[in-house]
């Protein structure tokens, strides 16, 4: 392998969590609003399966799509309680931030040794996230000088790609370091993540589970799962 291709939430930095929990917020206000006895959004079950690693609008759509429920796009500057794909993932972006800039990011322990471990090696490495968030919790992080390319939830609108479970993100990646996806490795703890890894025929793809679905992470394309990429040291 001659580089690392590393997702952002949940492998590098501990954000899948906030993230989850300001989907809930965001979707269980709409829900009540749209229909008083609709279930909740069930952050253990429909997280992983329709939102996690997706970006923005993708996830609001498969989610909704999966209570047979569809909306208007809306535009970007939707209000956040506009009954619209925007105005839905706008109302939960305005959640994550307040979140972030009350509790900060933090990013997990093994990771930070991982990273410096693939540079002192000659690794090249990118963070690929769906966030458009991505540059601002890299640096809140602290881990911005060991990473050499960023492509995010901003790179795909700019760029017109497609999201995760598309293998677009990671190949972009990989051809900005200038390496064939053959001599990279993919690390994902999102289904989503490891299944455009497999689809990207990635050398290998690492799956880290953080929300006890080692199985489902394998039988998404995952070559390998582990607790924290720093296990792999």
């Amino acid at each position: 392998m001659r580089a690392c291709l590393f997702d952002l939430d949940g492998v590098l930095t501990s954000t899948a969590s906030v993230h989850a929990a300001a989907w809930k917020e965001a979707f269980d206000e709409f829900l009540h609003e749209h229909d008083a006895s609709a279930a909740p959004f069930d952050i253990d079950r429909d997280y992983p399966a329709y939102v996690d690693g997706k970006p923005r609008r993708d996830g609001v759509r498969d989610f909704l799509a999966s209570r047979g429920i569809e909306l208007p796009e809306g535009a970007d500057d939707d209000a956040p309680d506009a009954h619209t794909v925007s105005g839905i993932g706008n109302r939960k972006q305005g959640l994550l931030l307040e979140v972030v800039k009350r509790d900060g990011v933090q990013p997990y322990p093994g990771a930070v040794r991982f990273l410096e471990a693939a540079r002192d090696a000659g690794l090249r490495r990118a963070v690929v996230s769906s966030s458009e968030n991505c540059q601002a919790f890299v640096e809140a992080a602290g881990i911005e000088d060991l990473l050499e390319v960023r492509v995010d939830g901003v790179s795909v609108r700019e760029q017109g790609l497609h999201g995760k479970p598309a293998p677009d993100t990671f190949l972009a990646a990989a051809q900005e370091l200038g390496v064939p996806a053959a001599q990279a490795a993919v690390f994902e703890d999102a289904l989503a993540g490891v299944e455009a890894g497999r689809a990207g025929h990635f050398g290998f793809v690492v799956g880290v589970d953080r929300a006890h679905q080692a199985d489902a992470l394998k039988e998404h394309g995952a070559s390998v799962v582990v607790n924290d990429i720093g296990d792999l040291l």
